[in-house]
């Protein structure tokens, strides 16, 4: 049984993926540090360095805003 192995990379070196991929993209190693700290994408700490899912990335970024799960911060009504 063959597990696909996920393309992980370092934070600039998957902004720099991007950049070759879309060479007038506006996506910044910031932005895809962001999404990493807030969960948004996946993404593991070795050592000091953040290894980024790059599929996940892509995945990411390739859905809409309608298709974004919604995110809820602080106290909600439940209805």
């Amino acid at each position: 049984m063959d597990v696909p192995l996920p393309r992980m990379r370092l934070l600039k070196e998957a902004a720099a993926e991007i950049k070759q991929l879309d060479p007038d993209t506006a996506v910044t190693t910031y932005f895809i540090r962001q999404l990493a700290l807030e969960g948004k994408i996946k993404s593991v700490m070795a050592g000091r360095k953040r290894l980024i899912n790059f599929d996940d990335l892509l995945n990411y970024l390739s859905l809409s805003q309608e298709q974004q799960p919604k995110e809820f911060h602080g106290i909600r009504k439940i209805v």
